[in-house]
């Protein structure tokens, strides 16, 4: 999990173990998507109260690796205002930047996420990023220069798991934005994340490349195979 995401964590500690209810739907959901073991659900489900379940969790949670906080995001369908609250703070954190702080999926540039990043528009990163971690990138950079189509941006909403709203949130879309998306399809996310992608398309127009795709999927803890395997395909 990336440091950002421990410190939100941190920040709504006290909130969401006082108003979370997880025994319903959050533990059963991150036991679905691997993010937790059987033996840390019958960590979380041997606490007394609800209030050290959540607690139990939010101590287990940070140590699932980079997938666990996207996970948890999409665990709090039941709790939209908590998750709302949540990615707004990470949304203002990343705008504010903190001095010395490495962005996600920059490396060890040291560079941080820019002001641009502001929910407006996407965050003034290169058009053709470096490959994540330094990985043999398949897509050409004559191919990451392009402006995605929506054939390849529904094949990408059709491959985005619960780290969608990372992914939109690292493109510069707003939290407001990705609210109106979930409610509008509430009961599909795939429907979501296009609604999302194609909101970024649409207001970054020719800025909107498969290169800020890359650059955005890796600062969101997704391999960049899920991004080759919808142009490729």
């Amino acid at each position: 999990m990336e440091p950002e995401h421990r410190a939100v964590l941190r920040k709504f500690r006290v909130h969401l173990s006082d108003q979370l209810l997880v025994s319903d739907s959050i533990v059963p959901f991150l036991f679905q998507e691997g993010v937790l073991t059987e033996a840390q659900v019958e960590q979380v489900e041997g606490q007394l109260t609800n209030r050290q379940k959540n607690l139990k969790m939010l101590d287990i949670l940070p140590n699932r690796g980079p997938r666990a906080f996207g996970a948890f995001l999409e665990a709090l369908q039941d709790f939209s205002w908590i998750r709302d609250q949540m990615l707004l703070e990470l949304q203002n954190t990343a705008s504010a930047g903190t001095p010395g702080q490495n962005t996600p999926g920059n490396g060890s540039t040291g560079e941080n996420i820019p002001a641009e990043h502001t929910g407006t528009g996407s965050p003034d990163v290169p058009a053709v990023p470096p490959c994540p971690n330094g990985d043999d990138c398949r897509l050409p950079d004559s191919v990451l220069q392009n402006v995605p189509s929506d054939r390849e941006l529904s094949r990408l909403a059709s491959r985005l798991g619960a780290e969608w709203e990372m992914v939109l949130l690292y493109l510069g879309v707003s939290a407001e934005a990705l609210y109106r998306c979930r409610s509008d399809h509430s009961l599909n996310t795939q429907a979501a994340a296009l609604a999302g992608l194609v909101l970024w398309r649409r207001s970054d127009g020719r800025k909107a490349t498969l290169g800020k795709l890359l650059w955005s999927l890796e600062a969101a803890g997704v391999h960049p195979s899920v991004l080759e395997d919808a142009v490729m395909c």
